[in-house]
């Protein structure tokens, strides 16, 4: 099983908050987010910590095939919770989170388990690709943002950030909200899952959401597109055309965003590879 995977931070010298592993049979990518700086969290740990500590815990539960991945992801949540339970505030709305992309191959067939707003893509061998992600915090985004933008930088586009931030406490894991990895275990219940025969599939990718931008936020390729890159180049390849893009707009003007840069991660498995 050749698995290809390419991780990189936002910004050279800063802590990559996403964490992107495999295993055998297994492929994980996980984006933490946290509170921006000026906002109280409630916890000592950075974000990540939170996502390599979730992730590594993720894989180790997703090993057992007799766990589905709703439970071995809050399992994990668990685990996490009580490794800072005695030192941070886990009822605190800014408490670290993070959004997840799990696949597992069972026999014949992958299962795959997705959290907010990481993308899985399945290269389907015949027709479109099928691209799995979920949309409620883009809903809600939707529903809280002005229509002004401000210059990415600009002290009115970090006012504008904070404030999203505080508002988004609101509706996170919330029936009439969005879902994210947390401190709520019963928020793995609410993760989209499915399964998928081997047979149907060319290959696998899981992406954060800064790997995804290149297809979902910049339109700059297909999806279709991107599964060409993944498979000519690697993810690796991926993530260098991002950046290339970000950097043309590095206001966001083009492409109004929350970060100019965000980091990225990305995994491939080719199936018939």
């Amino acid at each position: 099983m050749r698995v290809l995977i390419a991780s990189e931070p936002g910004r050279p010298g800063r802590d990559n908050e996403d964490f992107a592993a495999a295993a055998p049979g297994l492929f994980l990518v996980v984006d933490g987010a946290g509170s921006p700086a000026g906002l109280e969290s409630g916890c000592m740990h950075s974000v990540s910590w939170y996502a390599r500590n979730l992730g590594g815990l993720l894989l180790a539960a997703a090993t057992d095939p007799s766990i589905g991945l709703n439970e071995a992801l809050a399992l994990s949540i668990e685990r996490v919770n009580a490794l800072h339970a005695d030192t941070c505030d886990l009822g605190h709305p800014g408490s670290p989170s993070a959004t997840v992309a799990l696949a597992r191959v069972l026999t014949n067939r992958i299962e795959h388990l997705v959290i907010s707003d990481a993308v899985l893509v399945l290269d389907q061998a015949t027709g479109a690709p099928t691209v799995v992600t979920d949309d409620r915090l883009a809903q809600v985004i939707a529903r809280l943002d002005d229509p002004g933008e401000s210059a990415l930088g600009s002290a009115e586009h970090a006012g504008r950030l904070r404030s999203r931030v505080e508002q988004l406490a609101e509706y996170r894991n919330q029936p009439d909200g969005f879902w994210v990895a947390s401190t709520r275990p019963e928020a793995a219940e609410e993760a989209l899952t499915g399964s998928t025969p081997l047979a149907d599939l060319d290959a696998v990718a899981l992406l954060s959401d800064g790997a995804s931008r290149l297809a979902d936020r910049f339109r700059l390729l297909t999806w279709p597109d991107l599964l060409c890159v993944l498979r000519k180049d690697g993810p690796a390849e991926v993530i260098t055309r991002t950046r290339e893009a970000e950097r043309s707009d590095p206001d966001g003007a083009r492409w109004p965003r929350g970060k100019a840069s965000d980091d990225a991660s990305a995994v491939y498995w080719a199936v018939r590879g």
